[in-house]
């Protein structure tokens, strides 16, 4: 019996399938959206290269991995009769991350987020009545909480269904929430909530650069309009990713929802700022508040032009009421569950920025080996092309 994963080849993603290779030692059915085996491989590949080196990886991938290429928002995923029954047949557990993060596109969450979660479930839904499930987890975001200010908010009140939401990814996510409790009454859930997800805290290299390309932005700026003690709800993905991953293994969990947040250990803009300009030896920003009614409109402004410039307008106008809020997300729970608190943003955020900056905000990611033997040997039990 195998685990299987949604999103393995996004950032969040690569996290977990790493953390469940070398942690544990079940089998993954991963969903790999790709036109070929070669192809699904080198898309592992290039998103696990953040964690394993290509021998490793090729090991994990021919004794514990079953492809499956499919898409998440075709009907069973796009398989056939045959691959789709083995998939069924073959998982125990469920964790899907898969979603897209698209805060500008309604149709693209609404395709991806919640046609997408609703044939997970229906997954979820015949493995449970075929053999019966051990868990269903399901990545959302604490952005469910929908419009908030000045706020320090649990995981029981965060639905609130008369709130309105900033964005189509946040209104989606928390459909796909509604929609898991409503259809899988009978199986384990464990719904994980995390907050700004922003690099790493054990290494400097990223491959996910919107909202660090935000944090650039408003590092070179010399004055900021923003509150400078207001704070900002940062967690680095490796927390995220293990907290995922050991929870959905155990055996009984505490709770159902958890905030992977940094809760009330989220420190304020002066403080951020004062750690990244000692680190880069630079001047601190001023603050001046009364500058965020004509900046965000400025911003609404600019980012409708091209070239680097809009671009980066357009990130701080799609990000800028997750700034300007002021609302931290409780982690008691995962810190109970875990037994620590994630790092704090200041302790590594300055090798991110630098990293980012020196690789032009891409990932230098490696190919497949040429000519490497590895690539003519089939996955273990490989649904085949």
């Amino acid at each position: 019996m195998a685990i299987f994963v949604t999103g393995s080849t996004g950032y969040l993603g690569s996290y977990l399938a790493a953390g469940l290779f070398t942690g544990y030692r079940d089998t993954l059915n991963l969903l790999v959206r790709a036109k070929s085996e070669q192809e699904a491989r080198e898309r592992l590949w290039t998103s696990l290269q953040l964690h394993l080196g290509f021998p490793e990886f090729i090991e994990y991938v021919n004794t514990r991995v079953r492809i499956f290429r499919g898409d998440l928002t075709s009907e069973c995923f796009g398989l056939s009769d045959d691959e789709y029954h083995a998939l069924v047949d073959t998982t125990d557990s469920l964790i899907h991350c898969a979603a897209s993060l698209n805060r500008k596109s309604e149709k693209q969450c609404l395709n991806v987020n919640l046609r997408g979660t609703l044939e997970v479930i229906q997954l979820a839904r015949r493995a449970q009545n075929r053999h019966g499930l051990r868990r269903y987890s399901h990545v959302s975001t604490v952005a469910v909480a929908g419009k908030r200010q000045n706020e320090i908010v649990t995981e029981d009140a965060a639905i609130d269904w008369s709130r309105s939401d900033y964005d189509p990814y946040a209104r989606t996510k928390k459909f796909c929430e509604h929609m898991a409790n409503q259809l899988l009454p009978d199986v384990p859930k464990t719904i994980f909530r995390p907050a700004i997800i922003l690099g790493d805290s054990k290494r400097a290299d990223t491959s996910q650069f919107d909202m660090v390309q935000a944090f650039h932005v408003l590092a070179q700026m010399p004055v900021l309009p923003l509150r400078p003690k207001d704070r900002i709800d940062i967690v680095p993905a490796d927390y995220v990713g293990k907290a995922v991953v050991a929870i959905h293994q155990k055996e009984a969990p505490a709770h159902g929802i958890y905030h992977l947040s940094s809760g009330t250990g989220s420190q304020t803009y002066l403080e951020l700022t004062d750690a990244i300009a000692r680190a880069g030896r630079t001047r601190r920003p001023v603050f001046s508040s009364w500058l965020g009614g004509p900046f965000s409109h400025t911003v609404n402004w600019v980012a409708n032009r091209g070239g680097a410039v809009g671009h980066g307008a357009s990130l701080l106008k799609v990000f800028w009421p997750y700034l300007d809020w002021n609302t931290v997300f409780d982690n008691s729970r995962v810190v109970a569950e875990l037994g620590e608190s994630p790092a704090k943003f200041s302790t590594y955020a300055y090798p991110l920025l630098k990293f980012s900056r020196e690789n032009k905000f891409q990932y230098p990611a490696k190919p497949w080996p040429s000519g490497s033997n590895e690539q003519k040997i089939s996955v273990a039990r490989s649904s085949g092309s």
